[in-house]
């Protein structure tokens, strides 16, 4: 009797959610609603998939301006990349190099041949620091304005959808009704599981 009277309940509670639902169905059209019915081959292919960026995707869809910006910052994040790569296998080959002639160094048992090859390999490393010293800071340079594009545009794309929750909160008010007469119904079989005998 127990599992029937349960399985009343959690019958009660799923039909109790499907009229929540229509009753809080949209009112009007927004940028939230159209983001969850359409399939964006952008977001599904690079975007994360949060709610800004589905948001901020349907805005791009009706703003030109908007998209062409969006294209920019994503070029420039996109060339960034490339530039970098261009230099980063020469500095990791070079790092490499210096770090595996270090450890090669300490294996050599005689103690003055090992000083003096250390002292050569001081002396290469630090010269080629002094030479790529210009285009390590170039390097930091180009990461600190990548960090500083990101952080900028992720502002900007958080303050340009903010006004799209609103919308989307005002087309589906939240009313307590539902919510109360299914309490109703809960506390009608809670005293009836107490009272049952």
């Amino acid at each position: 009797m127990k599992k029937i009277l349960l399985a009343s309940a959690l019958a009660l509670s799923v039909l109790s959610c499907k009229e929540n639902k229509s009753e809080n169905a949209p009112i009007a059209e927004n940028a939230i609603d159209n983001s969850e019915s359409s399939i964006s081959g952008s977001l599904k292919s690079g975007r994360k998939d949060n709610m800004i960026d589905k948001i901020y995707f349907e805005l791009l869809k009706n703003d030109k301006n908007l998209k062409a910006l969006d294209d920019k910052v994503s070029k420039v994040s996109e060339e960034s990349g490339k530039v970098l790569s261009l230099y980063s296998e020469t500095l990791n080959k070079s790092e490499s190099f210096y770090l595996d002639a270090h450890q090669q160094a300490e294996m050599i048992k005689d103690s003055l041949l090992k000083q003096q090859v250390e002292k050569e390999i001081k002396i290469s490393a630090d010269q080629y620091d002094l030479k790529i010293s210009n285009v390590k800071e170039l390097i930091a340079k180009v990461n600190e304005n990548s960090d500083h594009i990101n952080n900028l545009y992720t502002a900007f794309k958080i303050r340009k959808t903010l006004p799209e929750i609103v919308k989307y909160q005002n087309a589906h008010p939240l009313k307590a009704d539902s919510l109360e007469n299914f309490i109703n119904k809960q506390n009608h079989l809670l005293n009836e599981l107490k009272n049952f005998k």
